[in-house]
């Protein structure tokens, strides 16, 4: 039995080449309405709201957990090698560094990538972005580009509350509970820890999440098919394709800024 069949093989690279295509021109008009969109810049504060701000309450208090499991981890590690003080450091470089920008995207794909995808696909199934287009409004400009700008700008956001939450939630376990000295473990953490080379660069791994988790939610719901069904598998490949891209991308990125 011949289980190659290269029909069926240029057909799917057809295909992904066509989705390719597409997700390119989509982007494209979206960096080319960026100046009409920022000129109506209360359409993306709307926007920053509803995806960052109902997205705080999530990733603070997971900030939190996350910054109790570091402490406790990292305190039962270094004291096998009289290091316990250099907790505080630990945790600050951990957070900073990947989980801060890591974690919060992650979630971010599931809280607000879904919803803006389930959104944007009600609307399509609702013919409201078919109406616009009717009235000489361009959807892109109007509803696409607002969001776009909103996640970029809520990403970074939320990925410094991650990381000052946990970095707030390692030093709870750490002096209160475990006993380690409080002045250990913030000038542990002050003079390992570089604006530049460590926070800057979280936050630019933050900036080139948002954008792609942003843009995967946007443009799933922008193609999907206008039924419930199709709704429904478009939030699905938000949340995989997303969470693939965040962890493939962290992984590219940590090689140009720390190995290289």
């Amino acid at each position: 039995m011949n289980w190659f069949n290269p029909v069926a093989v240029g057909m799917a690279t057809r295909e992904w080449l066509a989705d390719v295509g597409e997700a390119t021109r989509l982007f494209g008009r979206l960096l080319a309405v960026t100046g009409p969109t920022l000129r109506r810049f209360g359409l993306v504060t709307e926007q920053v709201f509803f995806v960052g701000n109902k997205s705080l309450s999530l990733i603070a208090v997971s900030g939190l957990f996350v910054g109790f499991v570091l402490a406790l981890q990292g305190y039962y590690t270094l004291q096998r090698y009289g290091s316990a003080e250099a907790v505080g450091l630990l945790v600050a470089l951990s957070l900073v560094r990947e989980l801060g920008p890591v974690v919060t995207a992650l979630l971010f794909a599931g809280r607000a990538g879904t919803s803006l995808t389930a959104e944007i696909g009600l609307m399509k199934a609702g013919e409201q972005l078919a109406a616009m287009e009717m009235m000489a409004v361009d959807p892109v400009q109007r509803v696409l580009s607002p969001r776009f700008w909103a996640g970029l700008i809520s990403m970074p956001l939320l990925a410094a509350v991650f990381s000052a939450v946990g970095i707030f939630g390692g030093w709870l376990v750490s002096v209160p509970l475990i006993g380690i000295d409080s002045g250990s473990f913030w000038s542990q953490m002050q003079g390992g820890v570089d604006v530049w080379a460590d926070v800057g660069n979280g936050v630019v791994k933050s900036l080139v999440f948002g954008v792609a988790v942003t843009f995967i939610a946007l443009r799933q719901g922008h193609a999907c098919q206008p039924t419930p069904e199709g709704v429904s598998a478009a939030t699905t490949r938000t949340v995989v394709l997303a969470s693939l891209s965040v962890l493939a991308l962290d992984f590219i990125l940590t090689a140009m800024m720390f190995s290289i």
